[in-house]
């Protein structure tokens, strides 16, 4: 297949060099990392074996053009963009994966695109860029493959036979729109308090406290460190099992248990930094809308009560809207 990659760092980064050194056409939509990449490739460092891919690199989509596959690793908080990246890269039967974390990018692409051409993948991968170009794998990496309003196709069972095929394991759901709200229940929990920590539990546990913003934050906590402590642990699972109440009450089938599963899936991943965790000490803007103010806009169309994801929410929010001189001053 001839693959656009829009978005590489880490999770671009990752699966198109999977891609890649599968001997697939793979082009790499490049800024920052245009040169470092274009001069030594994609470094995967990983527990499963070391490996370097050597990529088409583009400034442009214009100079890629049409393809068959189109994947996207961009942040939500790029999505104002898809509008001037996709278009040239999209042909009347281009697929048109989106891998980002969250609610509503599938009906962002559904504004530009056919909804057939459309398709989601939920990304259970623990991965940090640590520079231009030079990805660290540190566990996991499964996919799960889906279409956007409709059952998985023969395109789909395809593409995940490519992903296999390329090295990473890929499953493939008729049920994308729960898949999303089953990857909500890790990313709610621990994206979200792996920033919120750093204004305390207080914040947290009471509604009308204000986050402590403009002194001496706390330190933002790492997966570990979460668990590690009963009191954190405990908001962990309370936000979990308040995702899954709002995902049942959307139609999904996920079970209270499914909170136990994550969170010892986690236990596994040592001290892992999630990305919101990450953007956040890198000041740069904060996955809100798709991660946490659209599912909760959902819980309150469903009527259910989410008293932790509220106060995360406003948390999040204050944090995010902080002056940047005093954010840096505390890390």
């Amino acid at each position: 297949m001839k693959i656009a990659l829009v978005g590489c760092g880490a999770l671009g980064g990752y699966y198109g060099a999977r891609l890649c050194v599968a001997g697939h056409e793979t082009h790499f939509l490049l800024r920052s990392d245009y040169e470092a990449v274009r001069a030594r490739g994609v470094q995967i460092r990983s527990a499963h074996g070391d490996f370097t891919a050597h990529p088409h690199c583009a400034r442009g989509p214009q100079e890629i053009g049409p393809c068959d596959l189109v994947v996207i690793g961009l942040k939500t908080t790029a999505n104002d963009q898809f509008a001037h990246l996709l278009p040239p890269l999209v042909g009347a039967h281009t697929a048109v994966l989106t891998l980002q974390n969250g609610l509503g990018n599938e009906e962002a692409l559904a504004r530009l695109f056919p909804v057939d051409q459309i398709l989601g993948g939920l990304c259970f991968v623990c991965l940090n860029r640590l520079a231009p170009g030079v990805i660290q794998h540190l566990a996991h990496g499964r996919i799960v493959l889906g279409e956007f309003q409709r059952p998985a196709g023969t395109r789909t069972h395809t593409l995940a036979k490519a992903f296999r095929a390329a090295g990473v394991p890929c499953d493939v759901t008729d049920r994308l729109a729960e898949a999303h709200w089953q990857k909500l229940v890790w990313n709610i929990a621990f994206n979200g308090l792996g920033v919120a920590s750093a204004a305390g539990r207080r914040a947290l546990l009471e509604p009308d406290a204000p986050p402590a913003l403009g002194t001496v934050l706390d330190e933002c906590l790492t997966t570990d460190r979460l668990l590690a402590s009963p009191d954190w642990t405990l908001l962990v699972r309370e936000l979990m099992l308040e995702v899954i109440a709002v995902s049942r009450a959307l139609g999904h089938q996920m079970p209270d248990h499914y909170a136990d599963y994550e969170i010892s899936r986690t236990r596994e991943m040592g001290a892992y930094r999630a990305s919101t965790l990450i953007d956040f000490e890198r000041q740069t803007p904060l996955e809100l809308e798709a991660l946490f103010l659209e599912p909760l806009r959902q819980a309150r169309a469903a009527r259910v009560a989410t008293p932790r994801l509220e106060s995360l929410s406003r948390v999040l929010v204050a944090l995010a809207e902080q002056p940047r001189q005093t954010r840096s001053e505390t890390h």
